[in-house]
């Protein structure tokens, strides 16, 4: 609208509607690359990596592996290309069109017979075995990409694709005539790539200007004026909420859940609704303490207006901020889910079997967790030093940086002052091409220290799988114990069953209703799918005759539905699942069923599974982990466990490096780097680093408050 109603237009060029002016729109979106700024290139090189290889001996790698590659190098012969001469033998033509034609001829194949039998058996109308439809390689690959729902073949054919910024709108999105449109100097592309604090800086004018008999064009703006100020007060409340990094044209699959609930929130400020209730899920999950406060008085601001907030949280900063705490428990899983506390904060003090209590009401922030003997009983010294130079990533602009090796280091700082560009490098699925950013420019090289370690762990908050066939049970391997525990009993050996047949990824065993995934999908006309338990195996994943194989009187979907707090009991004779389940149970997933699916899983969920299965591992020394806030969504009692796992994996002589707003954490460490000071371009900086005694010391970090309460 701004831009529309507003802008400065090339001469002679007419007015433009709003929509013109939106990538999500046919007035708008550049035709080249639809909108998206980005195209997918699949260049012949890409296709083909060894061109003295012949077609039979799969030189185009991009076909599909087994049966269908053979199927169209079949097609191939049929239309009178020679699949035995080498790819670049054939001619430029013969190439581009195998590799780019849009054309998909359907011709009769002949599996069996030699080139020159292919093309007698056509010219004599001979019976063919079947009709074959080809299928050019880019074709093949740009179609498998966008349809299929497997992410194994979404990741093989990404590889065969480049991905670039679209030459004719420069990664703007937009169409020629949208982008001629200025605005304070610059198109809406360029406005879209400024930082929320950036843009209202730019803005500040047009909202704050005056308009008075002597304005130049009055209407204009007036028009300007309000359309700002409009611009400015969504801003206010997004900077608010301690978002002003992000830049308009930011993704939001690139988003944190943290950031992604703070946008939601800025909105319902905004609406000025009351009598609403609103229900947050740990809403400062992902926030640097300063942060949180913010988020505090914009929950301040709802209560205010004459709404009702219920939050589910573990931050200690605000339960305290509550007026009413109702403290669930007293333990977790079956040892919880009663009501153990509802009332005003101050009387958890007498409710003594409240883990919430403890916490909140310890003389001190660090009391509770320094009493508890999964904490660390000193400083631990570096055994040396890993040091990197001329770090480029987002905000890093030739950062240098010293990790300690053979401590624990925390990495501290506000929400988007570049904690994790600096750590973990932000790992790239190609799989997720589409969802992605196009890659910032990087640089930096590790100076010292690589050769004191062996192994690189990063354990992050992806998904341990995509699809509900995966679960923690197949993640940590413990499944296959316990299907050979089925394998072996009685009935199994008579009925000759292995222990793929108490897989519900393998069709002997599993369910044929619902292929072993437990449920079923229907389908809705107008209306989203919806699932509902499979009718025929009631959701427990394998067929009848699978289910009347027992171990201890469990069939392997009892097993599948047993906590994991219930298997350790079940298990307790079991050396080789104990030893899985222990490590689950270390770090606080008691909880969760053996067989829950992926999908339902939190992201720290997922990353504490995955350190889980690390822990069980044999322990070799000079491993460098590096962790991106483990914390999350853990209880302080559940933070103590966690500690203790980790600060044995330090005391056998690794070394772990964590991203973290919990400054009991940074507390616990041996080491602590400050990054900031601020966040988006005013960070970037290595503000202080040293031990938790002399960063809280530090008069320009930001942290440095919120660590000393914790000492």
């Amino acid at each position: 609208m701004l831009y529309s109603r507003a802008g400065e237009y090339p001469k002679g060029q007419s007015i433009l509607y709003a929509d013109a002016f939106s990538p999500n729109t046919p007035q708008g979106a550049c035709p080249e690359c639809s909108g998206i700024g980005r195209v997918f290139e699949v260049t012949e090189k890409l296709l083909v990596p060894d061109d003295t290889k012949t077609i039979r001996q799969r030189a185009i790698e991009a076909w599909p592996p087994a049966w269908q590659g053979k199927n169209l190098s079949r097609i191939l012969t049929s239309l009178g290309y020679d699949i035995d001469t080498p790819w670049n033998k054939l001619s430029k033509k013969a190439r581009d069109w195998i590799l780019f034609t849009d054309e998909t001829p359907s011709v009769p194949v002949y599996p069996d017979y030699t080139y020159e039998q292919t093309q007698n058996a056509i010219k004599n109308n001979e019976d063919p075995s079947y009709m074959g439809t080809f299928s050019s390689a880019k074709r093949f690959v740009l179609q498998s990409f966008a349809t299929t729902q497997s992410p194994r073949t979404k990741k093989r054919v990404s590889q065969f694709m480049q991905i670039s910024q679209c030459p004719t709108c420069q990664g703007k999105k937009l169409k020629q005539a949208s982008l001629s449109v200025k605005f304070a100097g610059f198109d809406i592309g360029e406005l879209s790539q400024l930082t929320l604090n950036e843009l209202a800086k730019k803005l500040s004018n047009a909202a704050n200007t005056k308009v008075n008999k002597n304005t130049k064009n009055p209407e204009q703006a007036i028009v300007t004026q309000r359309i700002a100020s409009d611009i400015l007060t969504r801003i206010e409340a997004l900077t608010m909420l301690g978002l002003g990094y992000l830049s308009l044209e930011r993704t939001t699959p690139t988003l944190s859940p943290g950031e992604l609930q703070r946008l939601r929130l800025a909105t319902q400020i905004r609406s000025k609704l009351f009598g609403v209730v609103y229900v947050l899920d740990e809403p400062s999950a992902g926030l640097h303490p300063a942060d949180t406060q913010a988020l505090l008085k914009a929950l301040d601001e709802l209560i205010a207006a004459g709404n009702s907030v219920f939050v589910v949280e573990h931050d200690v900063s605000v339960v305290k901020h509550a007026d009413w705490i109702v403290d669930v428990g007293p333990d977790a899983a079956v040892h919880g889910g009663d009501i153990i506390y509802s009332g005003p904060v101050e009387g958890l003090k007498k409710i003594k079997n409240s883990h919430t209590g403890r916490h909140l009401f310890a003389k001190n922030a660090s009391q509770e967790s320094t009493q508890n003997s999964a904490q660390k009983k000193e400083q631990r010294q570096p055994s040396a030093w890993l040091k990197l130079a001329d770090i480029e990533r987002n905000n890093l602009k030739k950062l240098n940086a010293e990790f300690p090796l053979g401590v624990m280091t925390t990495v501290t700082g506000v929400s988007g002052s570049g904690k994790s560009s600096l750590v973990s490098q932000a790992p790239t699925d190609e799989a997720d091409l589409l969802e992605q950013e196009l890659q910032t420019h990087t640089g930096g090289k590790i100076i010292e220290g690589i050769n004191n370690i062996s192994r690189l762990i990063t354990v992050n908050q992806k998904a341990i799988g995509r699809t509900p066939r995966s679960n923690l049970a197949t993640y940590t391997g413990l499944f296959d114990h316990v299907r050979k525990l089925f394998a072996s009993t009685q009935k199994a050996k008579e009925r000759r069953y292995d222990a793929g047949r108490f897989s519900f990824n393998v069709a002997k065993g599993r369910c044929k209703n619902c292929e072993g995934v437990g449920f079923v999908s229907i389908e809705l006309l107008f209306l989203p799918s919806v699932y509902s338990p499979c009718q025929v195996c009631h959701g427990k994943r394998y067929n009848e005759q699978t289910l009347e194989v027992t171990y201890r009187d469990k069939n392997i979907s009892d097993i599948l539905n047993l906590t994991v707090e219930a298997a350790h009991t079940f298990f307790e004779n079991e050396p080789a699942i104990l030893r899985a389940l222990d490590a689950l149970m270390q770090v606080g997933l008691g909880y969760l069923r053996l067989g829950q699916p992926a999908t339902e899983l939190s992201g720290g969920e997922a990353q504490r599974i995955k350190l889980a299965t690390e822990l069980q591992r044999a322990q070799r020394g000079n491993t460098l982990y590096i962790l991106d806030e483990p914390t999350t969504g853990l209880h302080p009692s559940d933070v103590s466990m966690l500690m203790s796992q980790l600060n044995k994996l330090v005391d056998a002589g690794n070394t772990v490096i964590m991203v973290e707003h919990d400054m009991q954490v940074a507390h616990n460490s041996d080491w602590v780097i400050d990054v900031g000071p601020g966040a988006g371009e005013e960070g970037g900086l290595i503000v202080a680093q040293g031990k938790p005694t002399e960063v809280a010391q530090s008069k320009i970090s930001r942290t440095a408050p919120f660590l000393n309460g914790a000492i």
